[in-house]
């Protein structure tokens, strides 16, 4: 009798515990959890983290964080610097009188020149965050309470090796502050506390590092919120899309970081947003009269705007070429493709004038030959103590050479 009426009272428990998970489950099965934006905008706008797209967008996102966009300014670990700290790799000679060197320790990442004849370090500067992918180069930014200063050593990629920053002369100099303008083209938000444009005074935690998907997409905080909401839902809704963009407003959201410095800056940096039209905030300071002094560092708009392929199509933009979303440096193959398929048609297939064989001997590559790396004039690079190079970077004008480039 007692074994029956355990038996009874366990099948009792067991099924009142499946009642209230089911009906546990029909009420909270379609329970939204908000989401928590990372940082604010000064007009209101919030992000949110990237990592909040994969649901649904896996395959951009995880292509997105292999670009250089992505990793344009990063939190300084292991990972994102690509300076070695081991012994004989670790440090780089400024002058007869300094040496340069990087430490890793427990607390962080660090650069400690040290003066010829003293055993201790001048100074040692953190490392707090990264800026530059690495494609060509970092440098490095330290914190000093919530301002923000750019550290002498920089690294070099095609060298791999410990080099002098960019500008910086061949002594020990402070630290330069790192204005809002400097951050503009890094990342996607920073919040600039300093009061004035020129300030170097930041809130720590309401920025979003590197280019991501908000910085081309606007805010996407409702669009995420309402596709969780409405999971059967196809088509997007509460996104700006790129292709809406008139081929101004597409060529205005790449011109902002690569049209050079602009001048006549109307308003502060972080400002224009994807949409806006780039003349109301700053002026470019190109005209067809000083073509040969735009230097390919950082001026691809304007090049671009100056070629043949360029004014004689209608609909030619960046993204004719480069695919915001992938990581495609070094695919030569890809952008050869893009230039055939506009010069190609059925009735009209391709037809270089070039020398057959220096064409063949450069296995058709018509990028190399159209758009040669080559040496910027104000990007020069402190290789060594009595050394000093010209970064090479692709020019964006596109035209007939008389010399290739290797």
């Amino acid at each position: 009798m007692q074994k029956k009426i355990f038996i009874i009272t366990t099948l009792a428990i067991i099924i009142c515990c499946l009642i209230f998970f089911l009906t546990l489950y029909k009420h909270t099965k379609n329970v939204y959890v908000d989401i928590t934006p990372i940082a604010t905008h000064d007009n209101g706008m919030e992000f949110i983290d990237s990592s909040t797209c994969i649901e649904c967008h896996q395959q951009i996102v995880e292509d997105h964080y292999k670009t250089a966009h992505y990793n344009s300014l990063k939190v300084a670990n292991d990972e994102t610097i690509k300076g070695s700290f081991k012994k004989e790799h670790n440090s780089f000679r400024l002058n007869e009188n300094v040496i340069f060197n990087m430490i890793k320790r427990s607390s962080g990442f660090y650069q400690e020149p040290i003066i010829k004849k003293q055993s201790t370090p001048f100074y040692a500067a953190k490392m707090d965050l990264v800026i530059g992918s690495g494609t060509k180069g970092q440098s490095y930014l330290m914190w000093n309470k919530n301002n923000l200063f750019q550290l002498q050593a920089s690294y070099f990629t095609p060298t791999n090796s410990w080099i002098n920053s960019p500008g910086a002369p061949d002594k020990l100099t402070p630290a330069r502050p790192v204005i809002e303008r400097c951050l503009e083209c890094h990342t996607t938000y920073a919040q600039n506390t300093s009061g004035n444009k020129n300030g170097n005074q930041f809130h720590k935690t309401n920025i979003v590092y590197g280019i991501d998907c908000q910085r081309c997409h606007g805010s996407v905080i409702k669009h995420v919120k309402f596709h969780k909401q409405h999971p059967k839902e196809k088509t997007a809704k509460h996104i700006l899309k790129y292709s809406s963009l008139t081929r101004q407003q597409r060529l205005d959201a790449c011109a902002l970081c690569h049209s050079g410095l602009r001048t006549k800056a109307t308003e502060r940096a972080f400002t224009f947003m994807i949409g806006d039209t780039l003349a109301n905030f700053s002026s470019s300071d190109y005209n067809e009269t000083n073509l040969e002094d735009l230097d390919v560092h950082g001026n691809q708009y304007d090049l671009l705007k100056a070629s043949q392929c360029f004014k004689k199509s209608a609909t030619l933009d960046c993204t004719t070429c480069h695919n915001p979303h992938k990581k495609e440096r070094g695919n030569i193959a890809v952008f050869n493709q893009k230039c055939i398929d506009c010069h190609t048609t059925q009735k009209k297939p391709i037809n270089c004038s070039g020398n057959k064989n220096e064409i063949k001997k450069m296995g058709n590559n018509c990028v190399q030959c159209h758009m040669p790396l080559v040496n910027s004039k104000i990007m020069k690079i402190q290789v060594s103590e009595k050394d000093e190079v010209s970064v090479q970077v692709r020019t964006h004008f596109i035209g007939i050479y008389n010399k290739t480039s290797d």
